[in-house]
């Protein structure tokens, strides 16, 4: 029988189907595996879906590469790099920092709502990331160049105001980080865009809101001062509800109180005196009505309580005056309850007149 001439000898016919190989061989097969490069692997393997172990743990040349580029404002070729990254590895444990460094690729563009919605990509599917927070700051920044004027291209021309779309980004910020210090500015410059806007009801909400969630801020007595403002601005004129104007009383007056210092710096007392004379115009308007439709009892009993509220206005002398012309059947009324301005500022409205007997009772 001739030897074989092979160095691994081939296993007998009966183990061919679970081929042997001898202990040298198995050793040196296993040396060459373990030093062999990708390059040389004899198997070929899919795409992983992660990053290699090496660059997880430890910097990713790809994203390092975008990041120089982002610094130097080559966002074109920032982008070249990471959006393929993220499309090869959308499991690499670094994704957070690719989406972050992919919105600062669109921010630079600019295309800031395209950015917006990468960062709610990223604190979506990375709550726990150390991107989280500059990524709420980042959307903060987009969401405070719209309110500032920023507008988006329409046709190559920047027309397209992006107001409403930041308010709601302010309100995003302030559900996803209710508390923090990042949510306390939205609201305040949600509070701010709405009162430098004219939009004094919306501003007003959001002023209390910010009152009652941050009492302890030390913005809350400007705060409260521009919601006074808001209220104030929102009187239309004495044919109209006077609401806004005890609204707005009754907060500048709590200014006064709580805050001594920045009453005297706004003119809070001056403010207080004019609100005081719009109410008595308010009043003397009306008493004006009652006497030209011939209702002279309903004048007289205006007439009196703007002069007994409001002594020292203009509408008083006036009501004064209009008084000396009433004849003594209509001075013999029973004059109205006794009231001041402070009093009166808490009412919803004065009567309209003497009370009517049977007014109140049920039609039968």
């Amino acid at each position: 029988m001739r030897k074989s001439t092979d160095r691994c000898p081939r296993a007998p016919a009966s183990l061919q189907s679970r081929p042997m190989i001898p202990g040298w061989c198995r050793a040196v097969l296993i040396v060459t595996m373990a030093t062999a490069t990708p390059a040389a692997s004899v198997f070929a393997q899919p795409a992983p879906d992660t990053q290699p172990s090496s660059l997880a743990l430890g910097s990713n040349r790809t994203l390092d590469r975008a990041e120089t580029l982002l610094n130097s404002d080559h966002w074109e070729e920032a982008h070249d790099l990471i959006v393929p990254w993220l499309k090869d590895y959308p499991k690499a444990p670094d994704r957070d920092r690719g989406l972050f460094l992919l919105a600062e690729v669109y921010y630079q563009k600019p295309d800031r709502i395209r950015a917006f919605y990468h960062l709610d990509e990223l604190m979506d599917n990375f709550p726990d990331s150390r991107y989280f927070f500059p990524a709420l700051e980042l959307q903060y920044q987009i969401a405070d160049a719209y309110l500032s004027g920023l507008k988006e291209s329409f046709l190559g021309l920047r027309i397209v105001s992006e107001t409403d779309e930041a308010i709601e980004m302010l309100y995003r910020i302030q559900d996803r980080s209710p508390g923090s210090p990042l949510a306390e500015q939205a609201l305040r410059r949600t509070a701010d865009f709405y009162f430098y806007s004219s939009d004094f009801e919306l501003a007003a909400d959001a002023y209390g809101a910010y009152a009652r969630s941050y009492p302890r801020s030390p913005a809350i007595p400007q705060i409260r001062l521009h919601q006074a403002f808001s209220s104030l601005a929102q009187f239309r004129g004495p044919r109209f509800d006077s609401t806004p104007l005890i609204n707005a009383r009754a907060e500048f007056m709590e200014i006064q109180s709580a805050y001594p210092g920045l009453a005297a710096d706004s003119n809070v007392s001056g403010w207080i005196d004019r609100i005081d004379a719009d109410l008595a115009h308010k009043n003397y308007i009306k008493a004006e009505f009652y006497r030209h439709t011939d209702q002279p009892h309903g004048a007289a009993f205006l007439y009196r309580y703007v002069v007994q509220t409001y002594p020292n206005s203009r509408d008083a002398d006036l009501a004064r005056q209009a008084l000396a012309k009433m004849p003594r059947s209509v001075l013999s009324d029973p004059p109205p309850p006794q009231s001041n301005a402070e009093s009166a500022a808490k009412q919803p409205a004065v009567p309209l007149g003497p009370p009517v007997p049977g007014a109140n009772e049920r039609p039968r």
